[in-house]
């Protein structure tokens, strides 16, 4: 952004493109960086009546400027083959491209036999504007220029995240006076603090299974030992890790946490063993190991071998669900191998070397607290004997016990809300914005300066990035988005001010905006699987009924939605039809006026929808001319028909002389699902109810 009056926003978008974009493009990691904004360009806006007086059309113009501006080679004086005492060879060049606004001005359109001519400027206003003006942005209510940055399949956020920050800061020393930038939406906030917690949880993970290992244990070096083996499978299990590719994230930390009571198992059960010989023989801790290892390495691989069993097919799930669960697998399984590995071979050498000989039937009676433990330990383990015993000697009627608990167990199953990934608080809030069809920017503009208000105004929010040309349904005049980024996590802990509640409530007061459609959403909880939290439906005329047909299924749909209690935010996405202005052209009227069909298309493209003519230097960049009618001339539709088209005699024909106009209402994208023509539904489940839920719920509609 910029407080510089004299550093408007087209110039800024030009700066933007030359010298942060290309810098962003090259970081590692980054595979696209999206302007919201435009680079210069020269813009010749044509006047329809000044043509028309002159007998031109925008044809004319383009053939001009095509002409007159063009990069020539002309050749080498001196080249070979040359003459015999030929001493010098030299490039010919011309300088047939133009670079100033005042020469594109004077490009010579027509000379006339009195030795006038008709210049550019003489029916057109040529000036260095914007090269699109279909998106803008702004941050927190002000102007902007803003950049999507996406990684590539290979990048790394949280590593990518702090190059562009380090190379923003390198930037920015370079900044022309006024200008400052801000990075108000970065995803890698909740990576980052999701590994940090994550990381946090592992510690403590180590610290609780020392402590358990040591009140059981009762003795030091007894605890140290499994203890050790932790670090080391850990070691392991992140060499395995950079060996498959994989990087440290919130599912591989996760999985650690949940390995770290695993993996010391096999060494506990090492010990345990090697202490009860030592005890029960006498033998010392060299002869002891070696015995307790000889009764107990088949079990220990026996059992890591049936956990193993259970961890590898998650790495073969297919599609999203393998995506997701395959890391996490790898590091269970590369976990537990490491730690039957260190039972098998560490564990056993620091036995011999760290353990004490014990006397043959040597038991310490503890006190204090270990006392008092053991005590009740053996009481409560007598007391488990006894059931045990009990439920032995009755065995047909607990069998037919477990049987009920395992049919009260498949019953609750399938009475589960069932979802697919659950949904987190990352610290942003999505609002996506459409006005009714045929809706201007200016009028886009003014709703979105009331969400700014209402969002901004809210004691959560830390800033708000609002796009206008853009959103999740399509891209036009009428849609508008706005990246909605809160406070961090610590500041937010009072009851409703996490993600979702921040985004119902916005829900509420926003709808009371009748000019759009205005809907807050979070993030998905895996970023680029999807736009939102939710479902989305697929509505599918297999039937050929045609496309008002599908219209009016997909309304009765969205009806019916409506009415139910498990579904909540259901509503269309994509972009509704619109007004549209037929132009229909009497084609034999055309003929005989000597106007050809491509003449036409051209000129209505050109007026309309504006024409790239070629490029031009300017500043040591290649940018883009373009022709398009002026905004006063194109704004009616009576103005289209005043629109010229050359016949074969270039002379120019309005429109009006074989064309008529006439409103219609028409599809403005065509979207098909498995070769089927479709419309999308998105919607979530309603407080209470999951994913699953919502999703059998519209299935039943």
């Amino acid at each position: 952004s910029s407080d510089n009056p004299d550093f408007d926003i087209v110039q800024l978008g030009d700066y933007v493109a030359r010298n942060v974009q290309p810098e962003l493009q090259r970081v590692k990691g980054i595979g696209q960086v999206q302007l919201f904004g435009s680079e210069t360009s020269m813009r010749v806006w044509v006047d329809p009546a000044k043509l028309e007086g002159y007998r031109l059309s925008s044809a004319d113009v383009v053939a001009a400027i095509r002409a007159q501006n063009a990069q020539v080679a002309s050749g080498v004086i001196g080249d070979l083959p040359n003459i015999p005492g030929q001493s010098i060879a030299a490039t010919v060049t011309v300088k047939g491209q133009l670079s100033s606004v005042d020469q594109f001005a004077n490009i010579v359109l027509r000379s006339n036999e009195d030795g006038s001519t008709v210049r550019l400027r003489d029916v057109a206003r040529v000036e260095l504007g914007g090269q699109s003006y279909a998106t803008s942005a702004r941050l927190n209510g002000v102007p902007a220029v803003g950049m999507g940055v996406q990684l590539s399949s290979t990048g790394n956020a949280m590593e990518s995240a702090k190059l562009i920050r380090e190379k923003m800061d390198e930037l920015a020393r370079y900044f022309p006076q006024g200008v400052k930038w801000n990075i108000p939406y970065d995803s890698s906030r909740f990576v980052d603090i999701s590994i940090t917690q994550v990381t946090q949880t592992l510690f403590e993970a180590v610290l609780l299974v020392f402590l358990v290992m040591f009140l059981f244990l009762q003795n030091w070096r007894y605890t140290i030992i499994p203890t050790l083996v932790v670090p080391i499978a850990l070691l392991g299990t992140f060499a395995t890790l950079m060996a498959l590719g994989f990087s440290i994230n919130v599912l591989t930390m996760f999985g650690m946490v949940l390995v770290i009571g695993i993996v010391v198992d096999d060494a506990i059960v090492v010990v345990e063993n090697v202490e009860r010989i030592m005890s029960e023989e006498g033998l010392p801790p060299l002869e002891a190991t070696r015995k307790a290892m000889g009764q107990i390495s088949g079990a220990i691989v026996g059992v890591t071998v049936v956990l193993v069993s259970v961890f590898v097919p998650l790495a073969f799930f297919a599609g999203s669900t393998g995506n997701i669960y395959r890391q996490f697998s790898a590091v269970m399984v590369a976990s537990i191998a490491f730690s039957a590995f260190m039972a098998l071979s560490l564990t056993p050498a620091l036995c011999a070397t760290l353990l004490k000989p014990v006397e043959k039937g040597h038991h310490i009676e503890k006190k204090g607290f270990f006392g008092w433990f053991n005590r009740s330990f053996k009481r409560t383990a007598k007391g488990y004997e006894s059931i045990v015993a009990r439920v032995l000697r009755r065995a047909a009627r607990y069998l037919i016990i477990y049987a009920a608990i395992i049919g009260a167990v498949a019953l609750l199953y399938q009475r589960l809300p069932t979802s697919f990934l659950p949904q987190e608080d990352q610290g942003t809030v999505l609002v996506n914005v459409q006005l009714p069809p045929g809706a201007t920017q200016e009028r886009t503009l003014s709703v979105m300066k009331q969400v700014e208000q209402y969002m901004l105004g809210q004691p959560e929010v830390s800033s708000m990035v609002s796009v206008l040309g853009f959103s999740f349904s399509g891209q036009g005049q009428n849609a508008g988005i706005g990246f909605v980024t809160l406070k961090d996590w610590p500041e937010r802990t009072a009851p409703g001010s996490d993600a979702t509640a921040v985004a119902g409530k916005a829900f509420g007061a926003l709808s009371g905006i009748r000019d759009a459609f205005i809907y807050p959403l979070n993030p998905p909880p895996i970023p680029e699987l999807g736009a939102s939290m939710g479902f989305q439906f697929r509505l599918q005329d297999r039937g050929g009924r045609g496309h008002e047909a599908l219209v009016a299924a997909r309304n009765q749909m969205l009806g019916m939605a409506m009415q139910s209690s498990v579904l909540a935010q259901v509503r269309p996405n994509g972009l509704e039809d619109a007004p549209q202005l037929q132009i229909d052209i009497d084609r034999d009227k055309a003929q005989a006026l000597g106007v050809g069909f491509d003449a036409i298309n051209s000129s209505l493209s050109t007026a309309l929808g504006s024409s790239y003519v070629n490029d031009f230097p300017n500043r040591g960049r290649l940018q883009r001319v373009v022709v398009q009618a002026d905004a006063p001339a194109r704004m009616q539709p009576e103005d289209l028909l005043r629109l010229t088209a050359p016949n074969k005699q270039g002379q120019p024909v309005p429109l009006s002389a074989f064309a008529t106009t006439r409103w219609v209402k028409g599809a403005q994208q065509t979207v098909r699902y498995n070769g089927y023509p479709s419309m999308r539904i998105e919607g979530a489940p309603a407080p209470g109810y999951s994913t699953g839920d919502a999703m059998a719920e519209m299935e039943r509609l």
